[in-house]
Order: structure tokens, then C-alpha cells, then sequence
């Protein structure tokens, strides 16, 4: 009958609850997207709806997306992906004649001469080419094989892939993977939900957060009685912490790696962000080539980039590529097996990587307009990063390491016991309460340190310097007066001065 129909119907359990769900998705936190930014967002929709808030905004400081934040695209890398979108334009006499050649070239390594068809599943033959001859010029010569040149959705995409293939074993031989803390949480993220085993590493606050020797060994020692370590990762420049390593720090880590047997896993995607004069962007690959044949022609190293960072910020078009030496041939064919049942990385995307590693140069018509753009782009963050270095260590309780490159802050905050309780109170990270009143207060958006992992007893969070300089300012200015304000409430400054 219709109403026994209806009461089965109500009895109908869902298959999917939070008690079937894969532990593993459970174990997966994001910070740069998580519960800050969704309060961010709630409080956006009700300005929009005309609530009252203190401020007119949300800024927006929390995620490395450049265009969001007001960046204009570089004209050349446009220009080359929309003919390859609209071969038409190939006869239009408004595009220049250096992009029309870059289109046309790509478009003939396309099926069909088309980037609406699926390409190898490494990528396109001629652009990992052009990225193998990029990477040979960068790296002044040392040889690359466009054979270990494998393009990726972004350079996430990459290094989830790396380490799937790194993580087996059960128990004490369960794969261990070295993190520098505070990392990026794609890491850690990635690692829950493979159920692999974190290694935390931790960066030397009071050396610009360079990476200590001794603490690798440390880690490693202690991780070596319940794991089995085989990968460590380095960011470099480094997220969420701004620091770029020295080429004698790069040397120690790949020795140490070479003697405890290790995957190395080099995020390289900002390798084009470097502002401070006295730092220089050395690829793990060069210093391993330097180290001589030994190490060259026997430790295993990925390292990614990507279209989103550097100065183009094309973080929409998920363009990326990923460096693999020293691969055994048999699971180097396993690798290309596993990328294959993704078919290929976005074939637009590829293209926008293309132009990045494949640049107008001195005597193309594009140079000129090419040039002034990225160094306008990469001037005006070298400036943004000393004036947010300035701005946020002239606050009591905040202190602020050098911004060597990359596009982040992540300064250490001091916060008060009471507030510290108060937090606890409300089953959060002190520094979460901390965003979470700043984000109430002025509309600014920022990640708690929290969310990248710190050493126990610190605080601290990240946030971009990709705002417009007016706007930076700004924000800096807000959140000096906040945090002010903040240690009034839950303290007397004169603790802060003792």
C-alpha cells in the first residue's frame, strides 16, 4: 500500500554518514580554505545584504591567489593561450607576431590541433621540451631530459602523485614522510588521507627559519623507531615562512638524504619570488649536479612548479610541472600508469606553463611590454615584503622574519595567558580565536599559524602580501591597532614590556 511504500521510503538510512565516511577524508584538514575563511565568506554575504559591520570588506589576505587580489595578467602568456583557445585569431592582425608563432607551434602538438583534445598523459611532447631547455638555462647548463619532464594539474597534483607512489607498508615499515613544520597543509592533508605517517621537521625561527641539519637527524631518528622514513620534502622558497635557502643548507639536506636513503620532494614554485638582495634561488638540482656524479646519477628527486605563483599568478588555469631523476625504469612506467587513468593534466593549462618556461625574448616583438610588466610585478612585491616586515615588527608582541621571497608573512604573535584560557575555553587554538576576532573586528582574513603546524607554546599566522600597496597598508595598519587593542583586553602592555 501507498503508505507502507511511504514509511519504508522514511526508513531509508543514507549509505554515506560521518560514520561510514573513510576515516582517512576525516583526517584531511585544508587551513588556507578552512572554518576562517567560511566565517570570512558568511560575513561577506551579509555585507552584501546590507548588515552592519565595522568595516565595508572582507580583505582577503588568506590564500596566495594573486588575480584575486587585484594582480593584472601578464599580456603575452594571454594572448598565446587565447589564440590556442580561437586559432582564428591566428589571422587577426591585433595579436603579435612572437605569440602567434608560440600558439601555432603548440597547436600542432595537439590532436587535431586542438586544445580541446587529450594529450599524453605526461603532456604535451613539445612544451616538457621547452620546460627541459628551461630548466637546463636556469640551472646554467646542467643537462635535463625532457623524458623526466612530466606536466601536472598544478604543482599539487604532482606531489600527490610522487607520494602515492612512495607510501606502503604496515606498521613499523608504514612510510614515513619528513615535513618541515610549519609546512604547507597540502602536505600534511595529503598524508592523512593516504594514512602515511608525518615526520615533523622543524624550521629555525631564529635564523629566518632555515632549516637545521641536526634537527633532520633528529627527526629521523625518532621517526625511525615507529615508521619506516623514505621521503623528505623541502619548500623553497619557503610556505607559509618566506625564507630561501642557502645552496650549503640545499647541499646538507641531499647528503643527508643520499645517506639515510630518502626520496627528495622539492617544492620549487616560487622560484621566481625572491626579493631580499643578500638571497639567491638555488634548484636542488643544480646543488645535486654540483655535488658530482655519485649523487647526480643516484638520488631520487621531484621537484615541482607551477603557472600559479612566480609573476604571473595564473592560479586558475591549474598549470604545472614536475622534474623526476634517478627513477627506476620499471616504476617510472608505473608512474606513467597511474598519471594515465587521470588521462592529462588541463591542455590550456599546459600552454600557460609553456609561455612561463618559454618567455618573449630580447629581440621578439613582445620583450619590451613582457618585461616591464614582470619586473613591475615582481618590484612592487619585493617592496610590499619590507614594508610588511617594517610595518608588523614596529607592533609589541609581533615579530616578524625577513620576507625573502615567496608571497607570505608569517610573523610570531604574542598572546596573552587570559586570552590563551579564553581560547581553550572555546576548544580553539589561541591563534584561531586570534584570527577569528581580528577577521570580527576589521574584516581581514588571515590562516592561524595553527594551521601549519608551529612549535609548541608559539603563535603565530600567514598572511599574503599580494594586496595592492594601498590596500597593504591598510591591512597592516588595522591589524596593529587590533592587535593593540587585543593585548589591552587580555593583559596590561606592561607584561609585554617586562
Amino acid at each position: 500500500s501507498p503508505s507502507q511504500l511511504r514509511s519504508n521510503i522514511k526508513m531509508r538510512e543514507k549509505t554515506l554518514t560521518m560514520e561510514t565516511l573513510n576515516p582517512q577524508v576525516k583526517a584531511v584538514e585544508y587551513a588556507v580554505r578552512g572554518p576562517i575563511v567560511l566565517k570570512a565568506g558568511e560575513i561577506e554575504r551579509g555585507l552584501q545584504q546590507g548588515q552592519k559591520h565595522p568595516f565595508t570588506e572582507v580583505i582577503k589576505a588568506n590564500i596566495g591567489d594573486a588575480h584575486a587580489m587585484g594582480q593584472k595578467p601578464i599580456t603575452f602568456l594571454r594572448q598565446v593561450v587565447a589564440l590556442c583557445s580561437f586559432p582564428e585569431l591566428l589571422e587577426s592582425p591585433s595579436f603579435p607576431e612572437d605569440a602567434k608563432v608560440r600558439a601555432g607551434r603548440i597547436l600542432q602538438g595537439c590532436g587535431g590541433q586542438s586544445l580541446g583534445s587529450y594529450s599524453a598523459s605526461q603532456g604535451v611532447d613539445c612544451i616538457r621540451r621547452d620546460i627541459a631547455a628551461y630548466i637546463k638555462q636556469r640551472d646554467k647548463g646542467v643537462p635535463a631530459d625532457w623524458d623526466n619532464v612530466y606536466l601536472t594539474t598544478g604543482a599539487s597534483d604532482g606531489i600527490v602523485s610522487i607520494l602515492k607512489m612512495l607510501v606502503s607498508g604496515q606498521g613499523l615499515s608504514r612510510c614515513g614522510v619528513m615535513i618541515p613544520i610549519p609546512q604547507y597543509p597540502l602536505y600534511s592533508a595529503a598524508i592523512a588521507e593516504m594514512d602515511a605517517v608525518q615526520i615533523n621537521y622543524y624550521l629555525d625561527e631564529d635564523h629566518c627559519w632555515a632549516l637545521d641539519i641536526n634537527e633532520l637527524h633528529r627527526a629521523y631518528l625518532a621517526a625511525k623507531e615507529h615508521c619506516h622514513p623514505r621521503v623528505i620534502c623541502i619548500i623553497n622558497p619557503g610556505n607559509p615562512t618566506g625564507q630561501v635557502q642557502s645552496k650549503k643548507c640545499i647541499e646538507e639536506v641531499l647528503h643527508f638524504a643520499f645517506e639515510e636513503n630518502l626520496f627528495v620532494m622539492a617544492d620549487e614554485v616560487y622560484q621566481d619570488n625572491v626579493y631580499s638582495t643578500d638571497c639567491q634561488f638555488h634548484s636542488f638540482k643544480k646543488v645535486l649536479y654540483e655535488m658530482g656524479p655519485e649523487y647526480f646519477n643516484t638520488v631520487e628527486l621531484a621537484s615541482f612548479h607551477s603557472t600559479s605563483k612566480g609573476y604571473s599568478g595564473e592560479c586558475g588555469f591549474r598549470g604545472g610541472y614536475m622534474e623526476v631523476l634517478n627513477l627506476d625504469p620499471e616504476v617510472k612506467a608505473q608512474l606513467v600508469k597511474l598519471l594515465s587513468v587521470r588521462l592529462c593534466p588541463p591542455v590550456s593549462g599546459q600552454a600557460a606553463m609553456d609561455v612561463i618556461v618559454n618567455p618573449p625574448l630580447p629581440h621578439e616583438p613582445s620583450y619590451p611590454q613582457f618585461h616591464e610588466e614582470k619586473s613591475t610585478i615582481l618590484g612592487a612585491l619585493a617592496e610590499k615584503a619590507r614594508m610588511t616586515e617594517h610595518i608588523l615588527n614596529a607592533v609589541p608582541g609581533i615579530k616578524c622574519n625577513p620576507v625573502q621571497g615567496a608571497m607570505y608573512a608569517f610573523p610570531s604573535i604574542f598572546i596573552p595567558p587570559r586570552a590563551v584560557e579564553e581560547a581553550k575555553a572555546l576548544g580553539m587554538p589561541p591563534d584561531m580565536l586570534y584570527c577569528l576576532r581580528l577577521l570580527e573586528d576589521t574584516g581581514i582574513c588571515i590562516v592561524p599559524g595553527s594551521g601549519f603546524g608551529q612549535r609548541e607554546g608559539t603563535h603565530h599566522f600567514r598572511m599574503t602580501i599580494l594586496p595592492s600597496m594601498e590596500k597593504l597598508k591598510v591591512l597592516l595598519e588595522k591589524l596593529r591597532d587590533f592587535h593593540i587593542k587585543f593585548l589591552k583586553k587580555y593583559s596590561s602592555l606592561e607584561e609585554l614590556e617586562r
